[in-house]
């Protein structure tokens, strides 16, 4: 695994969050002094099973950790974010139960990403690609906007989007690309392969070039003469018609 720097994530959920999938990156937990630990349920018990430190604190000392935000008074110091090696999760991933993954082309903006997060877990997607330029780091608004569950999915850095795609090919994925010029919809196709939804940038969407080097390409049905939808509201469509078939 490799790590990015210590961050600050806040917010209750995500904070139990945090302690229940990955205890041993939490280095400590600050508490609004107001707020009593035990008025917020499973995490005094979280956090003295974990051995983690608190400290009492100022809202003042709340907000510069992280800024003027509804942190509900508490936040948390992780010592690491850990982004899993795509090779390492591959060796151990079944592919004849034929998972899905997510890989996206550079989505830039934290709260998009934190919401393709928690569509994903919750779908049950096995994991979702990232490329190492031009897409937002797992920060404290990704895990805000992901409610936590950016703990609970293998997020794996892949040196660019093509790389993404030979390894994935060459693991067995196919790989579909969403493009709202595509004759094929997302609907007349059938996912029995192991699966990789290409998820574009919120401006620019996917990268023409790239689109031609992916498996098909995918259309998600519209009328009304919408043109497109949020990159997010994209993702947890596919996410969840891959799902629906699978049931």
């Amino acid at each position: 695994m490799s790590k990015t720097d210590n961050i600050y994530i806040y917010g209750r959920n995500p904070i139990i969050e945090a302690l229940i999938n990955r205890p041993n990156e939490v280095e400590k937990v600050f508490i609004k002094n107001s707020i009593q630990l035990n008025s917020i349920d499973g995490l005094a018990d979280l956090i003295s099973k974990n051995s983690i430190p608190v400290s009492k604190v100022p809202q003042i000392k709340i907000q510069n950790l992280v800024g003027r935000v509804n942190d509900q008074g508490i936040v948390a110091l992780l010592s690491q974010i850990s982004y899993t090696n795509f090779f390492d999760w591959v060796s151990e991933l079944d592919l004849h139960s034929n998972p899905a993954v997510v890989l996206l082309d550079g989505i830039e903006d934290p709260y998009n990403f934190g919401a393709i997060l928690r569509s994903a877990v919750a779908a049950g997607i096995s994991a979702v690609l990232v490329p190492t330029q031009k897409q937002a780091p797992v920060n404290a608004t990704v895990f805000k906007t992901s409610s936590g569950t950016a703990g609970r999915i293998p997020i794996i850095r892949v040196h660019d989007i093509n790389q993404g795609i030979k390894d994935l090919e060459l693991a067995g994925f196919k790989i579909y690309g969403l493009d709202g010029n595509s004759k094929r919809s997302f609907w007349e196709t059938e996912f029995n392969t192991p699966t990789a939804f290409l998820i574009g940038n919120e401006g620019e969407g996917i990268d023409r070039k790239i689109l031609k080097k992916t498996s098909e390409t995918l259309r998600i049905p519209m009328v009304n003469n919408v043109e497109s939808l949020n990159a997010s509201v994209s993702a947890a469509l596919i996410c969840y018609e891959w799902a629906r078939k699978r049931i």
